[in-house]
């Protein structure tokens, strides 16, 4: 193989490795800045804090300000574009899906660690964090997801959240 060809693969492999390693550095930063959202009222199509979020609208926010990734806009898209891991590997800063409106992966939120999950859950309420163990969600789960910097839509230049 080609020395120049191997070397860019090397720093193709690198890059990549250097990215995946940046996101799990900040989940914490992310499970810090979400945090930070509690109590935000929950608007529909919602994507900032002055009018409010509606949850793919606030996971896409967090991502975007923390991690500096674009991900989709809509719950089912998101799901789509991040790596399927199983309940038992969750970590903080990994997306948790539900069934909430007779449909796959219509809502979203972000693992925060202990079994429970930040989002902002429907009109009327506002951002708050939830045990994903009681019934109403362990019956609506639709799987977990880690995003990754492949998954992202569009890797942005935004700068970490203070």
């Amino acid at each position: 193989m080609d020395k120049g060809l191997l070397s860019q693969l090397k720093d193709m492999q690198h890059t990549v490795a250097d990215k995946a390693h940046t996101v799990a550095d900040k989940a914490s930063d992310l499970v810090g800045n979400a945090m930070g959202f509690l109590g935000v009222r929950y608007k529909r199509g919602g994507n900032s804090a002055e009018t409010g979020f509606d949850c793919s609208g606030f996971v896409r926010a967090m991502y975007e300000q923390t991690v500096g990734l674009l991900l989709p806009r809509r719950a089912d898209q998101q799901a789509a574009t991040t790596t399927v891991i199983d309940k038992k590997e969750l970590q903080p800063g990994d997306l948790v899906f539900f069934n909430t409106m007779r449909r796959a992966f219509s809502h979203v939120g972000i693992y925060v660690g202990d079994g429970k999950f930040i989002h902002s859950p429907r009109s009327g309420s506002e951002i708050r964090v939830e045990d994903m163990r009681i019934s109403y969600w362990q019956r609506r789960f639709d799987g977990a997801r880690r995003v990754t910097p492949e998954a992202s839509a569009v890797e942005t230049s935004a700068p970490a959240a203070k």
